[in-house]
């Protein structure tokens, strides 16, 4: 059984940083493709990043060239570093692994881009 465990999300000001963090716990890390989708109320959940076991990674536009996904292997973590945030990252963040047909998901961190 997948478990995933996000952190690191809260409130900021516009052109901020912030760091979120998955640790994934329950299976081999390395098995996974790990990603980031959001969600805001009303709107239907969309990708922001995803990362294979080999480190290729794909963004939404929205995000590119501010967002970085990476991830730890030893750590079994993958990060998402997002940088000069807007109003509009505002949303529940979410963690998800992949294998084949099935996705996990961690419960969510709120990350709120306010002046």
């Amino acid at each position: 059984q997948v478990q995933l465990v996000e952190s690191g999300g809260g409130l900021v000001q516009p052109g901020e940083s912030l760091r979120l963090s998955c640790a994934l716990s329950g299976s081999s890390f390395m098995a996974y493709i790990m990603g980031w989708d959001r969600q805001t109320p009303g709107k239907q959940r969309e990708l922001v990043a995803r990362i294979n076991s080999g480190g290729t990674t794909n963004y939404a536009d929205s995000v590119k060239g501010r967002f970085t996904i990476f991830r730890d292997n030893a750590k079994n973590t993958v990060y998402l570093q997002m940088n000069s945030l807007k109003p509009e990252d505002t949303a529940v963040y979410y963690c998800n692994a992949n294998r084949g047909p099935t996705f996990s998901w961690g419960q969510g961190t709120q990350v709120t881009v306010s002046s």
